[in-house]
């Protein structure tokens, strides 16, 4: 007894033991796994970070990307404008109420006629089947004059929808054809050469310019007849377009993400290239545009609407000056070119630092271009008092001229009249190092003033050995004037400046509308 006792003893240890050896098996199986969990979890949680920060960086790249292609993705953009596209086509809804075109049939006798009765029916049920066909007959008339009721609702219904959906469709083609009206007289307005519909146009084509996020895509647009000229005064965007973050790191020990900022050097490349891009890009869409064949010189500007760090107060510098004519713009080949050094073979004006917002003086102020500058056909013209230059008498114009000049600080030294019915002045600049001798010569003309009277000013420039030369008109000047100054130091002053100038500096407010029997000099 005592034997088995022991035997039974030690097999229930050996049980206790093996159980226990399970039970520690099961406890690592479990440590294990749950190891295995936690790294597995980990790893993926790893491998989402960095496909956070792989998703980051590519979108710095993609925006840097962006920015050194902005001339290049307008180029296979035709830029100009089809008038019939502008068309919207009358939308009309389909017919809904196809169900009351449908007539509800009419009842039939057959639906209500009792049967007639058969065998001995016909001697015994014949009082009953009399009964039942007056009651059928009664329902059958019932029923007929609910039907006839129920059709002239119909009918009603129909011919009142019918009227409604006709009516909508006659206006909506109405409304249409207004529009289509008005777009055809747009464009025979623009093909004409009208002002505001010419500057109509190209405030269009700007609109459909498609740029990357942060670019404000503000602008004024005038329009110079006389010469041709197209002046745009266009909002560049500030220095917060290019990424301040040139990479961003995981890091796995410390699960936080680093940045690497993007070098102060490439900040400012990458910025000027941008805004060069975009003075380009702008002129070129317009030329493009240009099937009217309207421009012959652009004028841009631009500027940036931002604060002044140093002041606090609101500034408006402009960064990039541009004037160029369709002949020396259309020689560029601009999927090749540079876009800072084709500004400097344009001979644009370009800040020296756009970080810093260092301004350059505009070729042109927008303000300078005049809406007072008007036809002779202007019948507002007749009431209104300001004094017309081109009644002045030859005298009164050269006073006035010297005037100006003398407002903005020149010096007048001489003056003559001159054969054309203009003033020649001679006139120094009193300032150190920038001043010198100034040639001015004004012309009072109806008609754009030839590239002669540029080659003209030039001579008279060298020949008095002027440092500049100003030519002064009440009209224009055409792409040849403006090609020859090009890269000379002459100045051309047209109408709309003349009459801005005139009341910026000497306080005179004035008109320019040649009388019927004027003929310019010859």
């Amino acid at each position: 007894m005592q034997r088995e006792a022991a035997r039974a003893q030690a097999q229930q240890i050996r049980a206790q033991q093996a159980a226990q050896r399970n039970a520690e098996r099961a406890r690592a199986a479990y440590a294990r796994a749950q190891a295995a969990e936690e790294k597995e979890r980990k790893r993926l949680y790893q491998e989402s970070r960095a496909a956070d920060v792989a998703a980051m960086n590519e979108a710095l790249e993609l925006r840097m990307q962006a920015l050194a292609t902005i001339l290049q993705a307008t180029l296979q953009v035709d830029d100009h404008i089809d008038f019939e596209s502008l068309k919207r086509p009358a939308t009309i809804p389909a017919w809904q109420h196809r169900h009351l075109e449908v007539p509800t049939p009419a009842p039939q006798w057959e639906q209500f006629a009792p049967a007639e009765p058969t065998g001995v029916g016909k001697l015994f049920g014949k009082s009953k089947y009399q009964q039942a066909l007056a009651a059928a007959q009664g329902q059958f008339q019932q029923a007929t004059a609910q039907h006839q009721a129920q059709e002239r609702a119909r009918t009603q219904a129909l011919a009142e929808a019918r009227a409604a959906y006709e009516g909508m469709v006659s206006a909506r083609k109405a409304d249409a054809a207004r529009q289509h009206a008005e777009i055809d007289a747009f464009r025979n307005e623009y093909e004409s050469g009208d002002p505001d519909a010419v500057v109509s146009y190209y405030d269009m084509v700007l609109q459909r310019s498609s740029y990357p996020d942060g670019f404000p895509q503000h602008f004024k647009i005038a329009f110079v007849p006389e010469s041709r000229q197209l002046v745009v005064e266009y909002e560049l965007p500030t220095v917060d377009i290019v990424p301040a973050v040139k990479q961003h790191r995981y890091v796995k020990s410390t699960d936080s993400i680093n940045e690497s900022p993007r070098p102060a050097t490439q900040i400012k490349s990458t910025y000027a290239a941008a805004i060069a891009q975009v003075a380009l890009r702008t002129v070129h869409e317009l030329f493009e545009a240009d099937r009217g064949r309207h421009l012959d010189v652009v004028v841009f500007n631009g500027v940036v609407d931002t604060i002044d760090p140093a002041s606090g107060q609101k500034i408006r510098p402009c960064l990039i000056t541009l004037r160029t004519t369709r002949d020396t713009f259309g020689a560029l080949d601009l999927a090749h070119v540079d876009p800072l050094k084709c500004l400097q073979h344009l001979s644009a004006g370009v800040s020296k630092s756009p970080v810093e917002l260092t301004p350059v003086r505009p070729v042109l102020e927008f303000n300078m271009v005049d809406a007072r500058f008007v036809e002779e056909s202007d019948a507002l013209s007749i009431v209104d008092s300001r004094p017309n230059l081109m009644d002045l008498s030859p005298g009164e114009f050269e006073a006035l001229i010297q005037n100006l000049f003398t407002k903005m600080g020149l010096e007048a030294r001489q003056t003559r009249a001159s054969r054309d019915g203009g003033v020649d002045c001679i006139a120094y600049d009193p300032r150190p190092i920038f001043g010198g001798k100034v040639v001015i010569q004004a012309k009072r003309y109806k008609n754009t003033v030839g590239v002669s009277a540029v080659r003209d000013l030039f001579g008279t420039l060298q020949n008095e050995g002027a440092s500049k030369g100003i030519l002064v008109t009440t009209a224009g000047y055409g792409q040849a004037s403006f090609e020859f100054a090009k890269n000379k130091p002459i100045e051309l002053i047209d109408g709309a400046n003349l009459l801005y100038l005139l009341e910026e500096h000497a306080g005179v407010q004035a008109k320019i509308v040649p009388p019927d029997e004027w003929r310019d000099p010859a």
